[in-house]
């Protein structure tokens, strides 16, 4: 479910379960950072991420472990280790990025976005809450103003939008994507490490005060994250009351 090919110092890592929107399930996790390490162990100077088909990755899979709290700790520490490898990782992204989608490129150093691809987090549609570290880099990468529209409005983020705020590096496909690796796979590696650690020095990784962590995990434990996946089962909107 992910391929990886490499052409000289660039390794492409694509996500490949386009039957299911390129979701992400445990294995897929699982093998996403075995792929990122084994690019890095060979060699690469540059990593490109991409989704199989139109979709850049759905999120985490609703049919399964979206609502799993166990999952939510394996994807924050996948992150963890993709944020902490010593290359450049661009987001490849060739449609939308939903949910854990977004936070896949929110980890990367740089976003290539196709013309027509839409980022978004609608976790308060389905009853789950998201981690401390995707609020605030996601506030860091576009803005507060935005960032709220994002998570309390569940506003989708469009290519042109996120271009205009900083989140896109650039508007693209996947080739140009791996045509920018190409030369930044060029640069000084040790000036490109230190770079990625100030930029990774955001304040999104700091200690979580804990009545904000508490907060969270009143949602995932909540009667409202039930009824929200008892709604998507039984293809219905969701009547959530706070409990």
């Amino acid at each position: 479910m992910i391929g990886s090919t490499s052409n000289g110092s660039v390794t492409t890592i694509e996500l490949q379960r386009s039957d299911k929107r390129n979701a992400l399930d445990h294995a897929m996790v699982d093998d996403l950072v075995a792929a990122v390490d084994s690019a890095v162990e060979a060699g690469a100077r540059a990593i490109v991420l991409t989704g199989e088909g139109r979709v850049f990755c759905a999120g985490a899979d609703l049919s399964g472990p979206v609502y799993d709290p166990e999952f939510l700790t394996k994807l924050v520490s996948a992150l963890q280790r993709i944020e902490a490898v010593p290359v450049p990782v661009i987001a490849a992204l060739n449609g939308s990025a939903l949910g854990a989608g977004l936070q896949l490129a929110m980890v990367a150093d740089l976003r290539v976005m196709a013309p027509d691809a839409l980022c978004g987090i609608p976790a308060a549609k389905i009853g789950v809450a998201v981690d401390e570290w995707t609020i605030r880099r996601l506030i860091s990468l576009v803005g507060s103003g935005t960032a709220r529209g994002m998570l309390i409005g569940c506003d989708p983020l469009t290519a042109e939008h996120a271009l205009s705020v900083g989140f896109a590096n650039r508007i693209g496909d996947l080739a140009m994507a791996q045509e920018w690796a190409a030369s930044i796979a060029e640069l000084a590696p040790l000036t490109l490490a230190h770079y990625k650690l100030v930029f990774a020095g955001d304040g999104a990784r700091d200690e979580v005060p804990t009545d904000r962590a508490a907060a969270m995990m009143r949602a995932w434990e909540s009667e409202d994250l039930a009824e929200g996946r008892a709604a998507r089962t039984e293809n219905r909107s969701p009547r959530f009351t706070g409990r």
